[in-house]
Formats: C-alpha cells, sequence, structure tokens
C-alpha cells in the first residue's frame, strides 16, 4: 500500500498542471548496488547481504577484454573469472531471484593497460573489426538477458571516443538489441560526457557514472558537498528535460578515504598516499541522496560496489569503494528503505 501511494503521489505531481505534462517522472527509484564478479562459484546465501543496505536491485557485469589501439574484443573465455563469464553470470542471475533482487545486467570491456573511454582506431577497416566484436558481445548478453526477463540491460560503459565517433554502429545496435530484448535500456556514460552522447533518443535512461568531481578537500561537510551538487543538478535536470528521459546513475559512489568527492581515480592509483576516513564516504553519500533522491526525474542508481563475500575484509577494502560493514551502510538504507 506505501508503494502504490507513492505511485499514485508521483503521478498527480507531474500530471496534474499543463506546466508540467513535460517534466520527466519516474515511478520508483533504483535502489541497487553493483555487484563485483568473483572467480569462482559462491553459496547463494551469500547474495542476502544487499538486503542489509535494503537494496532491491543488483547490477551483474560479465566482462570482455581489449587492447589499446587494437579491435579486437574477447569475451567467454576460460582465462577469465568464472562471476565474468556467461556460465556465471546465468548462476548469479539464478541466485538474485532467489533474493527477489531485480536485475540490470551490464556487460562492459576491461582495456588492458589503458581506460576504455581513451579507446581509439585509425582505420576504418579496424573499426569495422570492432565493430563486429563488440556487437557479437553485446547481442550475446542481451538474448541471456531475454531469457531471464533481465528488467534492465546496459548496452556501453564509458567510450567517450568510439560513441561519438561511430554513432550509425550505436544506434543499429540498438536497433538490434530491441529485436532480441524486450526489457529497459540504458548506456553508461562517463559522468564528464554525457551530454554529448549521440544515440540517447533510443533508450529509456541516461545512464551516467557518476563520479563527479565536488570538492577537493580531505572531509567536506555535507553542506558544503550539497552546494557543489547545485550546478551539476541543474545540469542534470535540464538534460533530462531536454530528452524527455530520467536520469540514473548506472555507477556511482565514493571511496572511504580521504578527499572521496574529488577524484577518486587518482586515489585508486596510490591507496597508500590517503587516509581511511569513513566520515568523508558518509558525507559524500549523505550529499547525494539530500541533493538528487527525491527528485522526480532522478531514477536512482547502483553503488560501485557490492562484493560477495562481505566477511572477507581485506586492507584493499578498507579504503575501497564498498560500503559492506561500514558506517555509510546505516545512511544508504535509510533512503533505500523509503
Amino acid at each position: 500500500m506505501k508503494l502504490k501511494n507513492k505511485i499514485l503521489l508521483l503521478l498527480l505531481v507531474c500530471f496534474s498542471t499543463n506546466s508540467l505534462l513535460a517534466q520527466v517522472c519516474v515511478d520508483e527509484k533504483k535502489d541497487g548496488v553493483s555487484f563485483v564478479s568473483p572467480s569462482n562459484d559462491f553459496p547463494a546465501a551469500y547474495l542476502s547481504s544487499v538486503h542489509s543496505v535494503d537494496a532491491d536491485w543488483i547490477a551483474l557485469s560479465p566482462y570482455a577484454f581489449a587492447r589499446k589501439g587494437q579491435p579486437k574484443i574477447t569475451f567467454d573465455s576460460r582465462m577469465q573469472w568464472w562471476g565474468e563469464r556467461p556460465e556465471g553470470i546465468r548462476k548469479i542471475i539464478e541466485y538474485a531471484r532467489a533474493q527477489n533482487l531485480k536485475i540490470m545486467l551490464k556487460p562492459q570491456v576491461w582495456m588492458m593497460n589503458s581506460w576504455v573511454g581513451e579507446f581509439d582506431l585509425e582505420s576504418e577497416e579496424d573499426w569495422i573489426k570492432w565493430e563486429t566484436d563488440y556487437k557479437h558481445f553485446i547481442l550475446s548478453f542481451a538474448e541471456i538477458a531475454e531469457e531471464n526477463q533481465i528488467e534492465l540491460f546496459c548496452i556501453g560503459t564509458e567510450y567517450k571516443i568510439a560513441a561519438v565517433k561511430r554513432p550509425d554502429f550505436w544506434n543499429d545496435l540498438i536497433i538490434k538489441v530491441r529485436k532480441i530484448y524486450t526489457g529497459e535500456l540504458t548506456y553508461s556514460s562517463n559522468w564528464d560526457h554525457y551530454q554529448n552522447i549521440p544515440f540517447w533518443e533510443g533508450l529509456d535512461y541516461i545512464g551516467i557514472s557518476a563520479y563527479f568531481q565536488l570538492l577537493n578537500e580531505k572531509t567536506p561537510e555535507v553542506s558544503d558537498l550539497q552546494k557543489a551538487w547545485l550546478n551539476i543538478k541543474s545540469d542534470l535536470k535540464a538534460f533530462s528535460k531536454l530528452t524527455e528521459k530520467p536520469i540514473l546513475f548506472t555507477e556511482y559512489g565514493y571511496m572511504s578515504c580521504d578527499f572521496t568527492a574529488w577524484k577518486n581515480w587518482e586515489n585508486e592509483k596510490d591507496r597508500s598516499a590517503v587516509q581511511l576516513n569513513f566520515e568523508a564516504q558518509n558525507n559524500a553519500f549523505e550529499a547525494l541522496y539530500k541533493s538528487l533522491w527525491n527528485e522526480q526525474w532522478f531514477a536512482g542508481g547502483f553503488i560501485w560496489k557490492w562484493y560477495h563475500n562481505d566477511e572477507a575484509q581485506s586492507s584493499f577494502r578498507d579504503k575501497d569503494y564498498t560500503p559492506q560493514n561500514k558506517p555509510v551502510e546505516e545512511i544508504i538504507r535509510q533512503y533505500y528503505s523509503n
């Protein structure tokens, strides 16, 4: 009854006056976590840990691999971890359904010694080869998504150059995916590039890897972080209105260390250079939720990241993005449970 009343209220807000008819509204937030593909099978009951933050969604990411400047994409290799291959993904889907979790299937390419956003090719011949390989990769998992009635499918992640250079390919890929898969579609654009993606029209959500730079401070206050969100929020709202599509954070999160609301990709390179800082992580999550969670055009998101065995803590995980067994779990739960 609580959810039903929420939906009715949202409908009233969205459609009660002519001036709001074009407003983008979502009827339910995607309160999700991004699952880290494990190397081996694991007890199905481990996925019950997702409920510790009252998450109803989980993102699963099968991986393919590529090298800088080379068109070849490899996936479903015996060299890959179990959870990255179709075999493992099918089993994890089964485990997730047993926990009544909704799923975003998010196949993505891992670039060896580079970042996929910088991926580029020189010749048309190489681009055609890449397109053939990438289409095979995505359509293979679109079939798995349809077979398992997956609620949301992501067609790509953070291709800053390829997304702009090859728009015809992406539009054709969307058409081909929709012939196979009947659920909703998104793409995960980088936080600084979502306005440049040329194929949003064919998708259902504006997906963003939401690692926005907020404040270059060790432990910024929540109120200061909210101020830093204001211009970003204004841009997101305007883009949602322009495209008539909701904004979805296909990835979001903060490391539990100093400067987590700034450039975490730099923290990742040298974790020893920053101190453990739970307060910074708490404040960053709190400010994000206070700034965006109640916006009608904001569809929620998927926290980066969640491990299958939350008891296997390590020094690596202490400062990592995961909220597991950290104070921030309580903050997340407050918003995810609403």
